[in-house]
């Protein structure tokens, strides 16, 4: 039997298009592969070009776990898509050897197929060029199946990759990826996350762009339930897939809540309900070293996410408040729920405090003098201490 190596070979994007700081993205693209296998054996993963490879060490006699390993690298954001491929030596003979296998590997099941041949050549010392090889090969599956292959340039069931390198990549299978940027390249941000559709979708967005990731979640038991909690936590985990380790702090927000339930007019509960919870996020992110806080808000959606009620909560943190789902439709941002598997978490019927404590017809466009005049009644800065000790902090 012909040998060859099984390996990984994952196609860079964006980050290919860096300047001077491109080995800084490579670099932690690589180390958040390596940490997502890092139970899985021991891998040579590394950069040539645009490329980035996976494979087993030398000393390793272990099968290699393809399957695995591009399940667990799905979700890693940085590079546009992997495949599984064989490498062989470059040589002539040893092509057609490898193929003649690959065929029957891959087609000996079917009943019908249609296929092509993609060749590269950039090896032009290889001794026949790209069409002649595409053409030779092609014929050499027509031999091995003459009743049930088909030769289709356009659509076919089955493109076969050849690229011929200073050793030869033989691979059929291209699995797409998220792309975006390495999680951790852009600094660390604090995602205010509810049991809703809205905040997992813009930690989503925000990991994308290579923010790495912490969660604060308030929590007002009994008034919201320990199966919301739990929603949380499981939002979190899978959050988790896409952005790497995860930190999530769940604030004891009943006696605060309380208070102002107590204390501030109802048309502006929901206003300064939200002032409060931006304060004590931002103080954990200061405690974090965390430069910036994320929220789930879209312009419109609901009162206190009017341009004036945002102002308001803005008012109250130093720091920038991303809200990546600003000028997306609900529609949008249920596609993208659907399609980060958070959706079906989301609608759990466990509600948070933000839909437990809402006021019939709030203050749709408050201004400063409006949350002056709610918050004259509260200790600001004893309800903010109180919020930051009592955390439960669960890494996922």
């Amino acid at each position: 039997m012909a040998e060859y190596q099984e390996i990984i070979l994952i196609r860079l994007g964006e980050v290919a298009l860096k300047g001077l700081n491109r080995n800084k993205f490579i670099n932690r693209l690589i180390r958040n592969i390596r940490y997502r296998l890092k139970d899985l054996g021991q891998f040579n993963i590394y950069q040539n070009q645009t490329r980035i490879y996976i494979e087993n060490k030398k000393e390793s006699t272990e099968d290699f776990p393809t399957n695995e390993i591009l399940k667990r690298i799905k979700d890693v954001f940085g590079y546009v898509s992997a495949s599984p491929v064989r490498r062989f030596k470059n040589d002539k003979i040893e092509l057609f050897k490898q193929v003649e296998q690959y065929a029957t590997e891959l087609f000996e099941a079917k009943e019908h197929f249609t296929f092509k041949f993609e060749t590269k050549r950039i090896d032009k010392k290889f001794p026949m060029r790209s069409y002649e090889v595409s053409s030779e090969l092609g014929a050499l599956v027509l031999d091995q199946f003459p009743n049930i292959a088909k030769v289709d340039v356009h659509q076919p069931d089955f493109i076969l990759h050849v690229e011929i390198r200073e050793d030869i990549y033989l691979y059929h299978h291209i699995q797409p990826a998220r792309s975006g940027l390495p999680v951790g390249s852009s600094g660390k941000g604090m995602l205010l996350l509810s049991g809703g559709i809205d905040s997992p979708v813009a930690a989503y967005q925000m990991a994308s762009r290579g923010l790495q990731l912490e969660g604060i979640y308030f929590h007002t038991f009994p008034y919201t339930s320990d199966q919301a909690k739990q929603k949380v936590i499981d939002l979190a985990k899978r959050i988790s897939d896409f952005s790497g380790q995860f930190h999530l702090h769940i604030v004891d927000f009943t006696d605060i809540q309380l208070e102002i339930n107590d204390k501030v007019a109802p048309e502006m509960l929901t206003i300064i309900m939200r002032r409060m919870m931006m304060r004590i996020a931002d103080q954990l992110a200061a405690e974090r070293n965390i430069n910036c806080l994320i929220t789930g808000e879209s312009l419109g959606q609901v009162a206190s996410q009017t341009v004036d009620a945002l102002m308001c909560t803005n008012q109250v943190t130093i720091r920038p408040v991303f809200r990546p789902l600003i000028g997306i439709d609900k529609n949008t941002t249920i596609e993208i729920a659907k399609n980060i598997e958070t959706y079906e978490t989301s609608i759990l019927p466990y509600e948070d405090c933000c839909t437990v404590f809402v006021a019939k017809h709030p203050k749709i466009n408050p201004n400063f003098l409006d949350c002056q005049q709610a918050e004259k009644n509260l200790d600001i800065e004893n309800l903010v201490n109180q919020g930051l000790e009592k955390i439960e902090t669960i890494i996922v």
